[in-house]
């Protein structure tokens, strides 16, 4: 099971060292050309864990982005900004072998777009410590802000530092979001 998930990673997943030609694949792994990746990475997950998690922020923030901009816009603005988180960790090392894979670049695009159309909307947050616990309502502009500088915070510009997570492609997704949503609003 792990040798076929490596597999579907290496052919659909993005990785830098493909689409800049410091690399290729054998013969059986050449699926599809090595740009597509750029789109199809968007649609393959590390596990259950990671999908449910990108979709549960499609879930919170992304159906108020479709409502302003229509079905097709949004669904045009969420693969502009995966393909611009997917580039933005790509030229980050374009030597890079390590298959990129996941929504979360597209997702922060949303959150992008989402800051900068709703600052004042109020965010259920669920605050724990230790045994107490109670959900409060938190302005977007204070939730998605915390999100983006703990992104900044975290990266370091070397993905296997990062424990495999392409802070660079949130932080792409999320710049590209925030710059987007006015063109298509």
């Amino acid at each position: 099971e792990n040798y076929i998930k490596e597999q579907i990673f290496i052919s659909f997943g993005m990785v830098p060292a493909l689409l800049f030609g410091f690399s290729d694949l054998s013969p059986s792994l050449k699926v599809i050309h090595p740009f597509l990746t750029i789109l199809t990475s968007m649609f393959i997950h590390g596990g259950w864990m990671h999908l449910i998690g990108n979709m549960l922020y499609l879930y919170i923030f992304g159906d108020n982005i479709e409502e302003v901009l229509g079905k097709t816009k949004f669904i045009i603005f969420y693969l502009i900004t995966g393909a611009c988180a997917a580039l933005s960790q790509a030229f980050l090392d374009p030597s890079s072998t390590i298959p990129m894979v996941g929504a979360s670049g597209a997702i922060a695009g949303v959150l992008g777009a989402y800051i900068v159309l709703f600052p004042k909307a109020n965010i259920k947050v669920f605050f724990w410590f230790i045994i107490f616990f109670k959900v409060i309502n938190i302005r977007a502009i204070y939730v998605l802000g915390f999100w983006i500088i703990i992104q900044l915070i975290s990266f370091s510009g070397n993905e296997t530092n990062n424990g495999g997570v392409a802070y660079a492609a949130h932080i792409g997704g999320f710049i590209c979001g925030v710059i987007l949503i006015y063109f298509l609003k």
